[in-house]
């Protein structure tokens, strides 16, 4: 059997959730369980906080780990971070009051910085031969500058709203994160097999998630032309048509291409075009 932690609460729950259901995970869960059952696999999911989740990995009670890549570097724990799910994307910075002058971490030394990430921050200050005087708050270090707590914060940033709110300015970048899927070592040769098949379907649904699937109608003597617009995987699929003259044709675009090449294929006369979501796509 393999054991996978998630976070109990919170959005890395809810994005975990779904991609386990992406994978064809489906979890028997009710309310507050500590664990649950995989219903259609040899699995047990261990629903965590997110910060005794590396200890738990580490300790081999769990054999994977979704978690965010940031409290895997602040817990230093001997786990190894296999791919990245790009979702619960963040960073870790310095912040300042507005108005203070900040030219640099050098501006620190001697400071006072409030933080929940003390083991990184001083790896950090460590680098930079920057000697700080850190306060270690479990919630809310925004505020500390305010109170008159610190000079300065590190904490993790999404949109930066919050420092915005408490009148702080983001300065260095100390460390960009997202979650990840994170294994404990001995369990990767005990269990290879297992949790190659795991990442094998987490792989499928993160490609499908960015591309879409499209179909249109085209005229055959634009085949050879739109064939050269579309950024497929290997070659169109075409199909013809009852209609003489017209075909069908099927492929996959990458997201970020979309509107440019359904724009250049309008143009060159294809209509009826439907767009699908991909749910996994494997290569």
């Amino acid at each position: 059997m393999i054991k996978i932690a998630i976070q109990k609460s919170g959005r890395l729950y809810d994005d975990s959730v779904e991609l386990l259901r992406k994978c064809g995970l489906n979890i028997d869960n009710v309310k507050g369980q500590l664990k649950a059952r995989i219903k259609n696999y040899d699995a047990e999911v261990f629903f965590l906080r997110n910060s005794d989740i590396p200890k738990y990995l580490e300790d081999g009670v769990v054999d994977l780990a979704i978690i965010g890549e940031n409290v895997v570097k602040e817990k230093q724990a001997d786990v190894t971070s296999l791919i990245g799910l790009g979702f619960s994307n963040c960073r870790l910075s310095i912040a300042t009051p507005k108005g203070i002058e900040y030219s640099g971490i050098k501006s620190l030394e001697g400071k006072k910085i409030a933080t929940s990430y003390p083991n990184t921050l001083n790896m950090y200050l460590d680098l930079n031969n920057v000697s700080a005087d850190l306060h270690i708050i479990s919630g809310s270090v925004e505020i500390a500058p305010n109170i008159g707590l610190a000079d300065a914060i590190c904490d993790l940033v999404s949109s930066g709203s919050t420092l915005f709110k408490n009148g702080l300015v983001e300065q260095d970048i100390i460390l960009e994160s997202e979650a990840v899927i994170a294994a404990n070592s001995r369990s990767m040769s005990q269990k290879s097999e297992v949790i190659d098949d795991i990442l094998f379907r987490i792989k499928a649904v993160l490609k499908a998630k960015d591309n879409r699937y499209i179909l249109f109608n085209i005229p055959d003597d634009k085949i050879e032309t739109v064939s050269t617009i579309l950024p497929v995987l290997k070659s169109p699929t075409v199909l013809p048509l009852i209609e003489k003259g017209w075909s069908s044709m099927h492929t996959v675009i990458n997201q970020k291409d979309f509107w440019n090449v359904i724009s250049k294929i309008k143009k060159e006369g294809a209509q009826g075009i439907l767009v699908l979501p991909i749910e996994n796509m494997i290569l």
